[in-house]
């Protein structure tokens, strides 16, 4: 079986890193004041790349916590996705110049595909697509849009892009603890070619082996984990066993 990439995520709000609830920007848990040191801390757990987002950038459409994700690269040498606020070519330039591995494009690849596809012309393997999904449908500006356009059907609109992955987040368990929604995340990875990253509710080991199991087969590459590892719920070393 294919080794699974765990992401830690280190969400930002107000340059802390947070965790919310569903999305809702009003029920944050403050984990850290110092992004720099926690991406520095999941690199010593022996995590290969770091998943950060610029939830304030989400929902103000351009990137406010640039500082804490110069911060975050200053401090690792391990691969950084970034996602939140991107939403011109400028910026997916410029953040790339900076150091980001991959940039992340959500609202952006779903009110403005072509803006996908240069960037995929522009930057070849380092453009990535998210899609957050409530009940099904993409959700866009910081989760506060709900669209009428079912997941599969975005993704699907990449397919001969050239991304390198989609990031597909169930709105309703992030945060939540409660599982991953794994059948909406394989009826997904198995209608595309295009490798995707699971997120949204991982809270415990049982939830990254059901994901293992249930990936065989699939193009799920990956999952994104993030208030079970802060709150200790999911052990560093255990979660790369069980996903090797």
């Amino acid at each position: 079986m294919t080794r699974l990439t765990l992401y830690p995520a280190i969400d930002l709000k107000d340059g802390q890193c947070v965790r919310l609830r569903r999305g809702d920007m009003d029920d944050a848990t403050v984990y850290s004041s110092d992004p720099g040191a926690q991406a520095r801390a999941w690199q010593d757990s022996g995590f290969g790349w770091v998943h950060v987002v610029d939830l304030n950038g989400a929902f103000a459409g351009k990137p406010v916590n640039a500082a804490a994700v110069r911060a975050i690269l200053a401090s690792v040498s391990i691969p950084v996705q970034l996602g939140g606020g991107i939403r011109d070519i400028a910026g997916i330039a410029a953040w790339l110049d900076a150091g980001i591995t991959r940039v992340i494009l959500g609202s952006a690849a779903a009110k403005n595909p072509p803006l996908v596809l240069e960037a995929c012309k522009a930057f070849p393997g380092r453009i990535a697509v998210g899609i957050d999904a409530r009940d099904g449908f993409v959700a866009t500006e910081g989760w506060a849009e709900t669209s009428a356009m079912p997941a599969a059907e975005l993704g699907l609109r990449f397919e001969d892009a050239g991304v390198s992955a989609i990031i597909y987040t169930d709105i309703g368990r992030d945060g939540m603890l409660t599982g991953l929604n794994l059948d909406q995340t394989v009826d997904l990875a198995q209608r595309l070619t295009t490798p995707v990253i699971a997120s949204g509710g991982v809270g415990a080991l049982v939830d990254l082996t059901a994901l293992k199991q249930r990936a065989a087969g699939t193009r799920i590459e990956g999952v994104i984990v993030g208030r079970a590892l802060y709150d200790g719920r999911i052990d560093p070393a255990g979660a790369l066993a069980a996903l090797g």
